[in-house]
């Protein structure tokens, strides 16, 4: 093989449609545009949704949900991660830094799920009163 002689597969490349190029190119006159119209025209074609004037379907459907900015921010653990961890004395470094919860996290909850079998201590974090009264009932304290 030569560098001289190479060439691409038969079909795989092809010229670009000229149109609006005469009667003889089969696609001459309105360049495969059909006849009159906002298509037709130069720069002429409507936004994304447009629906020629009738409302369109995204305005007719009803706003639905809501997504909070400040949900990223809270955080819950469960009683059975807690009883996992081996510190006495728990709070939200303690939590960040066995991977319970996120590096962002400002606000820490304690759920009731699963059960605690040892006395912690929690601080700084908030608890349901399920959570508080499990965690009072294995010796520990909700500070």
């Amino acid at each position: 093989m030569e560098l001289n002689t190479i060439k691409p597969a038969a079909g795989a490349k092809h010229a670009k449609r000229r149109v609006g190029r005469g009667i003889g190119s089969g696609i001459g006159k309105t360049a495969g545009r059909g006849h009159k119209g906002q298509k037709s025209r130069t720069g002429g074609y409507h936004k994304v949704g447009f629906e020629g004037g009738q409302m369109p379907l995204q305005r007719r459907l009803p706003k639905r949900g809501f997504k909070s900015v400040t949900l990223q921010f809270n955080a819950e653990v469960t009683l059975t991660d807690v009883n996992l961890l081996d510190a006495v004395e728990i709070d939200m470094l303690t939590l960040k830094q066995a991977g319970l919860v996120s590096q962002l996290a400002k606000r820490v909850k304690v759920i009731k799920t699963g059960d605690i079998t040892r006395a912690v201590t929690l601080k700084g974090v908030s608890v349901t009163a399920g959570a508080k009264q499990a965690v009072e009932a294995a010796g520990g304290s909700v500070v």
